[in-house]
């Protein structure tokens, strides 16, 4: 591999790292990472359907996990 070549790809790794660096400290300062009543909010407005719907899908993924599991059988 040529010089130029090794040094333009540190180079451009180097920019696009400090570019998303100075975006991370920007969204930090901004306050763009900032929701302090994201997750009281969200209990307050979801509906009893909406949570017995997310309890449902949570055992359906257990139970598909356990037939998965129990289908399974090493190799010998």
């Amino acid at each position: 591999m040529d010089n130029w070549l090794v040094v333009m790809m540190l180079s451009a790794s180097t920019l696009l790292g400090a570019l998303g660096l100075w975006a991370l400290l920007w969204g930090l300062k901004t306050g763009q990472f900032d929701d302090p009543k994201k997750f009281l909010d969200g209990a307050l407005l979801d509906s009893e359907e909406a949570l017995q719907d997310a309890i449902e899908m949570e055992n359906r993924k257990k139970e598909l996990k356990k037939k998965k599991e129990k289908s399974y059988s090493p190799p010998d």
